[in-house]
């Protein structure tokens, strides 16, 4: 019996990105605001690109964003009980979509 030696595969497969993504939507009173101008607010991760996140939009919304902002939320140091503790910060990313475009939330 002849036996046959088979080789791996040694590309590397691109990463792919869960379907639950680990942005979600920010919701403050301006944020709602501007959600009925086609503009919604997400809390994405630190190190996340525009093309990213336009990705991660479509799988979850099923939408294409026209535009994507990306703005940096500091650290910020706040008092309790009398002790220092800080808020982490993090990155938000505002989502533009065209005219008709809905994202449905509660």
């Amino acid at each position: 019996m002849a036996t046959t030696k088979t080789k791996k595969n040694t590309k590397e497969v691109a990463e792919v990105k869960a379907v639950a993504s680990p942005i979600s939507l920010r919701i403050t009173e301006k944020s709602a605001l501007a959600s009925e101008k086609g503009s919604y607010t997400f809390n994405v991760p630190v190190g996340t690109n525009k093309s990213e996140i336009s990705k991660m939009i479509k799988a979850q919304y099923k939408v294409t964003p026209v535009k994507v902002n990306i703005t940096k939320i500091q650290p910020k140091t706040k008092m309790r009980r009398g002790k220092l503790g800080t808020k982490s910060g993090g990155t938000k990313a505002v989502v533009y979509l065209k005219k008709g475009d809905k994202i449905e939330f509660a």
